[in-house]
Order: structure tokens, then sequence, then C-alpha cells
């Protein structure tokens, strides 16, 4: 069973997974929205469940797929795969039966099951990051940490009744989550843009400026343990129009409006562009109150990192499958999908648009993994494709 493609590399049962989950969790979250059902049976507020599931059980899979496949081609390490992977897959899927059976089972172990996976990964990664020339890799290790106490912090509230401990248990998963992505996803976005740049010989992205890489991360860092702490507003949102400068200023130096015709790069500056707005929201809302405060988290989870994982979803996919990385049509559509999913969930959140509104960005969020899961689904559980020295390649 073990040597099954699917087993081969991290990103197929997760992304697997992942996109199958986004789908269900939608729907599930929606009828309870609409009323339709009842998903808690112990009085735990919907937004506090489907918040835990979206950062607990579709991103950490998706997540966990992105860095798992990353790190072999990036840090030299280990790939995980076999027996190892099937025991994460298995603690993640333990996890989502603890959650939802959680009313019927005892709180303490239910919980303490749905908190295992993380640690697991730090388990295996640890060694081969410590071995890693590169040790920036290390910086991962905290942030599975963080990840981890999170959700440890977010059942402990559920458990004292405190479901103000809770939300911040799931803010802080966010944020730990922004720091990936920020760090991620900005080696990742200007080495791709500069490959696609010089493929089409428009030049090359601006070289590394460390001084703006590490005050674009510590203004992060900042904002982080200012909103955690529950620091003033004036405070908080000084933080966020900081953050929103600097990594827009970071973002800018990629020029991605260079590569607006390769699909698999400008994805990701459109996600980074979310988030880059993201930043500003806060800014607007803590500073001068102008918008509600959640529509940057909105921004962030729908519009910057929902692109961010389509975008290195298709990538993953076709590559570590061997097939030539040619955006498929289906995936276009996705892109364009999640992209409405993130104005529209932005519009309901600043102008209170109401439920239809509502209803209809969760259905385009949710339509854009379906689309993943039909273009690739198959592809994720067979064999490779043979690769050829002739076969093109798009960045």
């Amino acid at each position: 069973m073990t040597s099954s493609p699917l087993w081969a590399s991290a990103f197929r049962p997760f992304y697997f997974l992942g996109a199958l989950y986004a789908p269900l969790l939608v729907t599930a979250w929606l009828g309870a929205y609409l009323g339709l059902w009842s998903l808690s049976a112990d009085g735990m507020p919907l937004k506090l469940q489907h918040g835990h599931e979206f950062i607990f059980g579709f991103a950490a899979a998706i997540i966990t797929g992105i860095v798992l496949t990353a790190l072999p081609s990036w840090a030299g390490t280990e790939e995980i795969r076999g027996g190892r992977l099937m025991l994460l897959v298995a603690l993640w899927l333990v996890g989502r039966i603890a959650f939802w059976a959680a009313p019927w089972l005892p709180p303490l172990p239910a919980a303490a099951i749905d908190c295992l996976m993380f640690p697991a990964v730090f388990a295996m990664l640890t060694p081969q990051l410590l071995r890693a020339a590169n040790r920036l890799y290390l910086l991962l290790l905290p942030i599975l940490v963080a990840l981890f106490a999170a959700n440890a912090m977010y059942y402990h509230g559920l458990l004292t009744g405190n479901h103000a401990q809770a939300g911040t248990a799931l803010r802080l998963a966010i944020y730990a989550i922004i720091v990936l992505y920020v760090l991620k996803g900005g080696v990742l976005a200007p080495i791709f843009t500069g490959n696609a740049l010089r493929e089409h010989g428009r030049g090359t992205v601006a070289p590394c400026h460390m001084a703006l890489e590490i005050a674009a991360t510590g203004a992060l860092l900042l904002l982080a343990a200012l909103d955690l702490g529950a620091a003033a507003p004036a405070w908080t949102g000084s933080a966020a129009l900081a953050c929103a400068l600097l990594h827009g200023w970071r973002c800018a130096r990629w020029q991605g409006w260079h590569v607006a015709d390769v699909p698999l790069v400008l994805v990701m500056h459109l996600g980074f562009a979310w988030l880059v707005l993201a930043f500003a929201l806060k800014a607007a809302a803590d500073l001068a109150g102008i918008v509600p405060e959640a529509a940057w988290l909105h921004a962030f989870t729908v519009g910057g990192l929902g692109l961010m994982m389509l975008g290195l979803m298709t990538r993953v996919s076709l590559r570590h499958t061997g097939r030539p990385l040619v955006v498929p049509g289906a995936m276009l559509a996705a892109y364009v999908l999640m992209f409405a999913a993130a104005l529209l969930r932005l519009a309901a959140s600043v102008h209170d648009l109401g439920p239809a509104v509502l209803a209809l960005s969760a259905g385009l969020w949710a339509a854009s993994f379906v689309l993943y899961f039909m273009v690739f689904g198959k592809m994720l559980r067979g064999p490779s494709a043979p690769r050829s020295a002739t076969t093109p390649r798009s960045p």
C-alpha cells in the first residue's frame, strides 16, 4: 500500500484531502449559517467552529502538503513518504473525526487527538532542518510550534468556556500562517518572477534587499504581538500601516505587472496584493474605524491565502507529476472564481450586504477547489507522467 503513487510525496494526499474537504466544509458551515441545521451540540459559536476547521482542517492540509513537498528541493531534506506520510495523513483524518464527533466524545481526549499532527510534523522535520546548510529553514520550526500552541489554546478556551481565548487562538494561528506566507512566498514569488522575466526577455527582478526583508518581517511580528496582546488600536493600526507600506514596497520590487501573461506567476502576485490590502484594511479599521476590523482577515484568508494556495497547488501538481507547467483552462477559471469570492467577501464585510452575498462568496470559494479536484484528483492518485527533455515548461 505504501508503494502507491499517493504516498510518494506529501502534496498528493494532502492536496487531495484538502481540496475534497473544502466544499464539504463550506456546505456544512453555510447550512448552519442559514439556519438549515445545527453543527454544535455544546454551544460552540459557529464562527469559532468555522474558523477552526478552515485553519486546522482545510488550510493545515494544504500548507502541510506545500511545505513538505518544497523542503526536499529547496532545503535538501529527505522526502517524507510512505509510512511516515501515511501517519501524518492519519493524524489529520482522526483530528477531523475528533473535531466533528466532539459532542459525543470525552472533551479532553478529543482535543488531544486533534492537536497531534503539528507535533508529528515538527518531530519529523527538526532533525533534517538542523542538518540543512541554510539555517533560515529553521524558522519553520517556531511556526509549527505556534500552530500547535494555537490549537491547544483554542481547545483550552472551549473546555473552560472562554470563547474569547479560543478566538484569540485562531488569530494566533492566522498570524503564524501569514508569517509562513511572507517568508516562503516571499522567496518563491521573486524567483519564479525572475525566471519568467528572463524567459520572455523582460529583464529580471531587483536583487534581494535584506534590510527591507528584515523590516517587513519585523513589522509583521510587531503587529502580531500588539494585536494578540490587545494593544490600543492606535498601536495596532500604526503597525498595520507600516506592514502595508513595507510589504507593498517589497512586492513592487518584484515587478509582477511584467508577468501578467504568465498565470502561474501572476496568481502569486495577486495573492500578495490581497495581503497588502489586508494590512491596509487593518490600519483603516484601527486608526479610523472606516471598515469593520474583520475585513482584513477576510481579505487575507480568501484573497491572499486562497490565490496563493491555488497557484502553488497547480504548479506543484503539474511539476511533481511530470507534466508541463501549462495551466489548464479550468484552473484559470478557478483563479477568477477565487478572486471574485474575495471581492464579494470583502464587500459583504464592509457594506453588510447580507447572507445572500456571503453565501455566493462561499460558493465561489468552494467551487475553485472543486475545479482543482476535478482537474488534479486522478492525477494525484496516479503515477507521474514520463519526463521528456523536450517537454516545454513555463515558469
